[in-house]
């Protein structure tokens, strides 16, 4: 159980005061930096601005408390914008908020089953192709507030996000857009003076001030969102049918798969910040709680983020005490400084996100995986890149995964081979070579397999072929670590064959696991232990004295 246990629990027995004064400051500091990326991703997701802090708060406390990770901090990220905007536009606040705690439960039991560990098969190529695709989409779904279009509602859907901007090219807003590159430029530079402050605090305490006093004409979240709710958030019960559980049951699927993903991706990056070592399962029962309550409480699906993660170790924070910090920070600022966010133009949190989407976005490696990668590999990461972007994350996800796994399965069939041996008198086999080889006689066929042998790849051994001469066939399998249903039923094809040839079926070397699946089928005793060697030169020997 101790692999459950929260690493707050472990890291409270050696606590001293020196840390939890470095704790608190970590804990402000990061508070600051979340403050604006809640608010904005909270915007650009399709839900209230006021529900980006109630997730931060919310559930990075639980992620804190409960999790696996000495230094995560966890809240709103980029990577939930595009699922969440779909599930908004499609089913309104109850069904984000039941796909939210669906996921928390799906996370949770996640946990609870081990399943940390497994988070590591999900290929490389789809986390950078789903990340880059949930870049460009994020980064084009800010470009109506950037430029401060007039448009009533933007679509969902890539495409017709595209073809709505290019129709309403006309509606640009030139002070809005001034205002948006000049918090760009803020954000840009201000890395050149600090890194203390965040660059996007500055930009939006500047261009806030430039907008509310010089009266510009541009949307701030007071004129689109009217007034702000300061008050901390209540617990809410949705109204929940069956009907949409089972609709947000997939959209809940690839929210935990992200979440996990994600989380686990930063507790590993922060591990090598500061040489500790995460608990995998704790996070996700850490994270699972975080998001049923971030539901429960009006929040979105949250997660581990590595940039406010990182900041939180660079500033000296090292227990989970920070992140409470830093959600006690943010429960102030929400209950005493939140009607000062209605003044913040839109603009300004289009900008926010556009400097977000393009920092989240490999694209180094992207093109290096296209230049460099395996076909197969090519395929998944553009396949998910495009899905992404053209379909959903739900699709591409579940699309990219079974094609990883099929081209996989394809890449292993391709690896296993069954080669014979030559005989010492064989007219192919190179000078030289034949003071090398055992001396067989021509009754005897010796067939080596080397490689997994499963469905995929179980129909070669049916290749294995006899001539009239032959009266014991030796199989040797050091080389086989594992077998499946499929290979075995081909197996008792080929012993049938021989049977009716009168052949001897010899195995050699047949590893545990081939072993295990032989016995269990009940193979082993149909072929006599007799028949079963530990090497090939006791095979060999017995295979000799049954032809003479």
């Amino acid at each position: 159980m101790n692999e459950l246990r929260p690493k707050l629990f472990d890291v409270m027995k050696s606590y001293t005061k020196k840390q939890l004064i470095k704790d608190i400051i970590s804990g402000i500091i990061v508070a600051i930096i979340a403050l604006p990326l809640s608010i904005a991703l909270a915007i650009a997701s399709g839900v209230g601005p006021e529900q980006g802090l109630y997730t931060a708060i919310i559930a990075g406390f639980f992620i804190s408390f409960f999790g696996g990770s000495r230094v995560q901090i966890g809240g709103p990220t980029a990577a939930f914008v595009v699922i969440i905007y779909g599930i908004v536009a499609s089913y309104g606040t109850d069904g984000l908020i039941v796909a939210t705690i669906l996921a928390g439960i799906i996370l949770v039991i996640m946990g609870i089953c081990r399943f940390g560990s497994l988070i590591k098969y999900i290929p490389y190529t789809i986390t950078t192709g789903f990340t880059c695709g949930i870049a460009v989409t994020l980064f084009i779904g800010q470009l109506k507030d950037f430029f401060g279009m007039d448009i009533a509602s933007v679509p969902s859907e890539f495409l017709d996000k595209v073809i709505v901007y290019a129709k309403n090219i006309s509606t640009i807003n030139l002070t809005a857009t001034l205002i948006g590159l000049l918090a760009v430029a803020i954000m840009l530079l201000w890395t050149k003076v600090t890194d203390k402050i965040p660059g996007s605090l500055v930009a939006i305490v500047v261009t806030t001030a430039i907008a509310y006093f010089a009266k510009l004409p541009v949307n701030t979240i007071g004129s689109v969102y009217g007034k702000l709710n300061s008050a901390f958030p209540s617990f809410h019960v949705p109204s929940i049918t069956m009907n949409l559980i089972q609709q947000m049951i997939s959209p809940a699927f690839t929210i935990a798969v992200l979440a996990a993903i994600e989380s686990l991706l930063s507790a590993v990056v922060s591990d090598g910040m500061i040489g500790d070592t995460h608990k995998s399962n704790a996070e996700l029962i850490g994270q699972g709680l975080g998001n049923i309550f971030s539901g429960f409480f009006g929040g979105i699906p949250a997660t581990g983020a590595i940039a406010r993660t990182a900041a939180n170790v660079r500033n000296g924070g090292r227990t989970p005490i920070a992140g409470i910090a830093h959600c006690i920070t943010l429960t102030i600022i929400l209950l005493v400084l939140m009607p000062l966010a209605a003044l913040i133009p839109m603009t300004t949190l289009a900008a926010v996100l556009l400097v977000v989407a393009a920092n989240m976005a490999d694209w180094s490696s992207f093109f290096r995986l296209c230049k460099n990668a395996p076909k197969s590999d090519i395929i998944v990461l553009v396949a998910t890149f495009f899905l992404t972007e053209f379909f959903d994350l739900v699709v591409a996800i579940e699309i990219g995964v079974v094609l990883a796994a099929l081209l996989f399965m394809k890449r292993m069939a391709e690896t296993a081979d069954i080669k014979a041996w030559k005989y010492t008198d064989s007219p192919d086999i190179t000078p030289g070579e034949a003071e090398k080889l055992r001396e067989i006689p021509h009754s005897i066929s010796v067939f080596e397999i080397c490689g997994p042998m499963f469905f995929a790849a179980a129909d070669q051994l049916l290749g294995i072929n006899s001539d009239h001469r032959t009266k014991a066939v030796v199989i040797r399998m050091r080389s086989v670590p594992a077998i499946d249903a499929s290979a075995m039923k081909c197996l008792h094809e080929l012993a049938e064959r021989a049977k009716k040839k009168n052949i001897h079926l010899i195995f050699s070397h047949v590893n545990e696991q081939p072993m295990k699946v032989m016995k269990k089928d009940g193979f082993y005793e149909l072929i006599g232990k007799k028949n079963f060697h530990e090497n090939i030169v006791s095979a060999l020997d017995y295979a000799e004295t049954l032809v003479k």
